[in-house]
């Protein structure tokens, strides 16, 4: 058999991969990338749809009773739970490939990631239902994060393995450009909605549709990443790359170090996630004077500069390192953490300056984020280890950060902004640095 054609990367896949007639192996990074791309934009979209309605909408709708702030609180305490529930997705989808195949891990989990969204988008609100809502709310978006956990496919790990030699960092970035673009279409269509709608049809029935939207998206992911997945060419390159489950008391006794490790390595890049996404909309909302639609907007330019960046990541991390480049980048954040509650709590163009730096820091540090550690997993570690690492780090760095950064700034000032995004930075240093004294030791 043949190995890895690293010379050809076609955007789509050629009629040749599908090698049942022709027996051939040879799959080139860029096609992996496709799938990449594909399964990782789906699920950011849907994330980013939660994401924005827990700011927008949620609060008025299932907590009609509660101030501005508390229900938006309660609402990103909901949030969270996504992030939560997202570990035990990924050992429970891990025993049920074990058992049944990939293609059936994958099914059962885009179906509950799909139903979990067609639940909220017909979900009745308070009014309605009373406490009932915010329950079915809750279980929903603990079934998402199951659904995300159980999503992993492998295909970022296989990317990474099959890069050509002195391309990895630019290979490593393409599934992180799902990120800018799921939140660019999402923020898109809520802008579009809340611009168009007056706000009592908005809240009524307009904030639905992403979620319909969201949901069709995921059923044409599905078959788009079950076509790549299952051709007998991926098959093999997964087996031959020994990218299979493993229990994750197996994972935890030989490699659980690369796993804490790995998940604070990327604290400062989630952290600032979801300060610059989610957190800004809300504070936005709750006490600037900027109108919603515009602060949108804004936030859609900051998602394209994202996305450049990530693009930039690339060749960073292949010309200084990985490791380097993610390390550097921690330390521009904890630089930008310094200036980061005088910016947003300024004025307009305060506020715009704050996403959009902040944006390009994120793209330059998320770009190389995922990768950067999980390499140091070897063959047999690395298809559970990347998974559950990638778990922790969004618990770890980004589950409570909307709900913590806006509990801390509107009872005690911005500052305590900074402070949070100067801590991630701090942990993501230490973490690179430990990472590297261990390698330092093995060799």
């Amino acid at each position: 058999m043949t190995g890895i054609n690293t010379t050809h990367s076609p955007a789509f896949p050629p009629k040749a991969l599908h090698g049942a007639e022709s027996g051939n192996h040879d799959v080139a990074p860029g096609d992996i990338a496709v799938g990449v791309v594909i399964g990782r934009t789906s699920e950011y979209f849907d994330f980013f749809v939660y994401g924005i309605a827990s700011a927008l909408v949620f609060p008025t709708v299932f907590f009609p009773g509660e101030s501005a702030l508390n229900g938006t609180l309660y609402a990103f305490a909901i949030f969270a739970l996504a992030f939560v529930a997202r570990p035990f997705g990924t050992v429970i989808s891990m025993m049920v490939q074990r058992r049944w195949g990939r293609g059936t891990k994958l099914t059962l989990a885009m179906f509950l990631l799909g139903t979990c969204t067609a639940g909220i988008a017909f979900l009745p609100g308070y009014n309605s239902l009373g406490t009932t809502a915010i329950v079915l709310l809750s279980l929903f978006r603990i079934g998402q994060g199951m659904a995300l956990g159980g999503s992993w496919d492998g295909l970022p790990s296989l990317l990474a393995m099959n890069a050509p030699a002195g391309r990895r960092g630019w290979y490593a970035m393409l599934g992180q450009l799902g990120a800018p673009t799921g939140f660019v279409l999402a923020s898109a269509l809520f802008a579009y909605l809340y611009a168009s709608l007056p706000l009592d049809e908005f809240l009524g029935w307009g904030w639905r549709y992403p979620f319909f939207v969201a949901f069709a998206i995921n059923v044409v992911a599905l078959f788009a990443r079950l076509r790549l997945v299952l051709t007998r060419e991926y098959e093999h390159l997964l087996d031959k790359n020994e990218l299979e489950p493993v229990p994750i008391g197996e994972l935890m006794a030989n490699q659980g170090g690369n796993v804490v490790i790995g998940a604070f390595a990327a604290l400062a890049s989630y952290a600032l996630f979801h300060l610059v996404t989610v957190f800004p909309l809300s504070w936005t909302l709750l006490y600037a004077q900027q109108p919603i639609v515009s602060f949108l907007m804004v936030q859609i330019v900051g998602g394209l500069l994202c996305a450049v960046a990530i693009v930039v990541s690339g060749w960073l991390a292949d010309h200084y390192g990985r490791r380097n480049t993610l390390g550097a980048l921690a330390l521009l954040i904890a630089i930008f953490s310094g200036f980061a509650p005088t910016l947003l709590g300024g004025d307009t163009l305060s506020q715009n300056i704050f996403i959009l730096l902040g944006f390009v820091l994120l793209g330059l540090s998320y770009g190389q984020a995922s990768g950067t550690v999980t390499s140091n997993f070897s063959s047999r570690y690395r298809y559970t280890g990347a998974a559950l690492t990638n778990d922790f780090a969004w618990l770890i760095g980004a589950a409570f950060a909307p709900m913590v950064a806006l509990w801390l700034s509107a009872h005690f000032g911005l500052a305590y902004l900074g402070v949070y995004l100067l801590s991630g930075a701090v942990c993501t240093v230490g973490a690179l640095l430990l990472s590297r004294k261990l390698e330092s030791e093995r060799d």
